[in-house]
């Protein structure tokens, strides 16, 4: 049927950052007009009506009884999910306990599970899945600005720009309405792509650089080497604006472009002509994702390109700037409200007292009764089980056994728990092995908050009744804080009722929310936090006066080269990187249970360039056993001329043996406990028979 205005209610994709408005009449989704995605809509989006019906969706929950889940009444699983807690922590203390939480889940959600954590159970041990997502680039904006939001200026900036340096991310797959926004600088000549692979991305750029994984820092260097060589620094921006460049030069005065070109592979030419369409640009910016930030030097190489953008002048200058494509649904409120195991709302440090202070009053409790930093989240998930690490697990919004690398070892670590919970709307892989299974709503069955990449605060209306026997998170949190001797109102299951609560606990911190209100949302007002006062208009500009540290300059950080934490040998001569594809989305536990999606791309494919998949005795369409030194993979060979040699690239959203993530490399970044997802050392051999 035509859908007129009364059938329709605004509301916005559960999908990626770019949290794209839709318009829901029952189950039907219709493209709306809404800043980031100018009224279109990816695939993803179009079918994400289809989720909201799946014939897999739970709706009871279920206890597991010997090998089966079993189903049973919500005060049958709740009792037992509170007494087992409390049974637990008698006997092993506070921190026997872990909750998990997820970059999707809304403000509302993220904020009351981070005091849930540590107020209700009292536990250090809290962290979510946006630990790998964008957590380099963070620690690496904190670094240079003084706070970290992805995009510090609204996106629709970036369509005035000449030249784009977009550095490890692949849009036009992974969120396809961005593009609308890089068509003046494609159109002009001014976009280019740094990816190991000519990915969709990379096939409309003017120029795209494919460095060998995991020598991003170098090419960065090479870059900034070639901008300070053709005297096109701006010196002025540098001398007033900022500190530390010096200490910068001094490590990329010895990576000239000709040797960066020995170690990435990237052409010494390219590097120079990269300088000089950047620093000749009227605007411009420049932009990095996973691919530049999942590395166990993440953070380094992250502080590398925000070096070159600070050299050029760009950021905190209106046209221009640095900026971080956040990949999940709210993997900037995420991070911002306290499921992160060092932070508090607001973007509070857990351990500065005075945070502690000002938290600690709106939730009415001791400050000093509030834990300190826990784990994070790969070493939350590594010591699972552990003589000294948690019992039992709480998940929302989560499927670690898909996404987490080292999936098997993840795997014996949940499974060496006593006690293991998890809430989702179907039977995840993760819920699968759950001791309990709590059905919650979806995204449309719902209202509550989502900030974007561009730090913009989104409401998302409930538009449809969820089925019955389903219930909230927050109602699940707020049930199972009362059974744990939590007073009812400290745990508000209404979502408006968190969001005034998370605005008085954001007050006053760098992610100051406390001006936003669901009333100026519901008019349509654009907020870009920080808004410190409802009648304060929003920052949709950062830093065009100064940055966040004291004196307001920003920080040049000082980063050397390493390479990847596991270098090819005889014994694994490949490079394995994983990534998204256009159809699916994270661990798949959505988008595989639409039919559309899942027909488009059914099973995981590993691109291997055809001279390589030669020597490996592989054709195209066979089986590949993909080995690393933790696990192997069984993947559909595609021969594809233009990936690079050395390299191989699967897709991370698919369960069982086709777990790309059975590959991937827990070592960790220092500074941000990324894990290194895009780099690990492989070999390829035929396989008999399918996955």
């Amino acid at each position: 049927m035509t859908l007129t205005a009364e059938h329709l209610v605004p509301t916005h994709c559960p999908y990626c950052a770019l949290q794209c408005g839709m318009s829901l009449s029952g189950t039907t989704v219709a493209p709306r007009e809404f800043p980031a995605n100018g009224g279109g809509l990816c695939q993803k989006g179009w079918t994400a009506g289809s989720l909201l019906t799946t014939p897999q969706r739970l709706t009871t929950p279920l206890v597991r009884s010997g090998a089966e889940l079993v189903p049973a009444t919500w005060d049958e699983a709740l009792d037992l999910v509170a007494r087992r807690i409390t049974e637990i922590q008698a006997g092993h203390g506070r921190d026997a306990i872990a909750v998990f939480g997820g970059g999707g889940l809304t403000n509302e959600k993220s904020y009351l599970l981070g005091k849930f954590a540590r107020v209700a159970l009292g536990t250090s041990q809290v962290d979510y899945n946006g630990r790998f997502c964008m957590s380099s680039a963070a620690a690496a904006g904190t670094k240079a600005f003084g706070l970290d939001r992805g995009l510090p200026f609204p996106l629709t900036d970036i369509g005035d720009a000449d030249a784009v340096l977009l550095i490890g991310s692949n849009p036009a797959e992974t969120m396809p309405p961005f593009m609308q926004h890089l068509r003046k600088a494609i159109d002009a000549g001014g976009l280019v792509v740094v990816d190991p692979r000519r990915t969709p991305t990379a096939e409309q750029a003017s120029l795209h650089l494919a460095p060998a994984p995991g020598t991003d820092l170098a090419l960065a260097l090479g870059i900034l080497h070639a901008l300070v060589a053709e005297n096109l620094v701006d010196r002025d921006y540098v001398a007033r604006r900022t500190r530390g460049f010096e200490a910068v030069w001094r490590i990329a005065v010895r990576w000239w472009p000709e040797r960066v070109e020995r170690i990435t592979g990237v052409a010494a030419a390219d590097q120079r002509r990269v300088a000089s369409l950047l620093a000749t640009a009227r605007n411009a910016y420049v932009l990095t994702a996973r691919g530049t930030e999942q590395h166990a030097s993440g953070s380094d190489t992250v502080s590398a390109w925000i070096n070159l953008a600070l050299a050029l002048g760009l950021p905190g200058r209106a046209g221009s700037g640095y900026g971080c494509l956040t990949g999940q649904g709210n993997g900037q409120g995420g991070r911002e409200h306290g499921q992160k195991a060092d932070q508090l709302p607001g973007y509070r440090r857990i351990d500065d007292p005075a945070a502690r202070e000002h938290v600690a009053r709106v939730w009415g409790v001791d400050p000093a009764s509030l834990p300190g930093p826990g784990r994070s989240a790969y070493e939350l998930l590594d010591a699972l089980g552990t003589a000294t690490g948690p019992k039992a697990m709480l998940v929302f919004g989560s499927n670690v056994v898909v996404s987490a690398p080292r999936s098997a070892h993840v795997v014996q670590r949940l499974r060496s728990l006593d006690l293991l919970v998890v809430a989702d709307f179907v039977l995840s892989e993760t819920a699968a092995m759950a001791d309990v299974v709590l059905p919650v709503t979806q995204w449309a069955e719902e209202s509550g908050t989502m900030t974007n990449l561009e730090g913009r605060v989104l409401l998302r209306q409930k538009a449809i009744d969820p089925p019955d026997g389903v219930r909230t998170d927050l109602e699940v949190l707020s049930g199972l804080a009362r059974r744990l001797g939590q007073p009812a109102q400290r745990f508000p299951v209404r979502a408006e009722a968190v969001f005034a609560e998370l605005r008085e606990a954001s007050r006053g911190g760098l992610a100051d929310y406390s001006g936003v209100t669901y009333d100026r949302l519901r008019d349509g007002e654009a907020l870009h936090w920080p808004v410190p006062g409802t009648d304060h208009p929003g920052t949709p500009r950062m830093f065009l006066d100064s940055f966040a540290h004291p004196d307001g300059r920003a920080r040049f950080v000082p980063v050397e080269h390493r390479g990847p934490a596991e270098p090819v040998d005889d014994e694994f001569p490949l490079i394995a990187t994983t990534g998204r594809v256009l159809q699916h989305y994270q661990s798949g536990a959505q988008t595989r249970r639409i039919a559309e999606l899942s027909e488009a791309v059914p099973e995981v494919y590993v691109e291997v360039h055809p001279d390589t998949a030669a020597r490996s005795g592989l054709a195209d369409g066979d089986w590949a056993r993909v080995i690393s030194r933790r696990g192997e993979t069984a993947a559909r060979v595609r021969r594809v001329a233009s990936m690079r040699p050395d390299t191989v690239f699967l897709p991370f959203h698919f369960p069982g043996a086709q777990r790309a993530n059975l590959l991937t490399n827990p070592a960790l970044d220092p500074a941000s406990r990324m894990p290194e997802f895009k780099v690990c050392a492989v070999r390829l051999s035929p396989k008999d028979g399918a996955a």
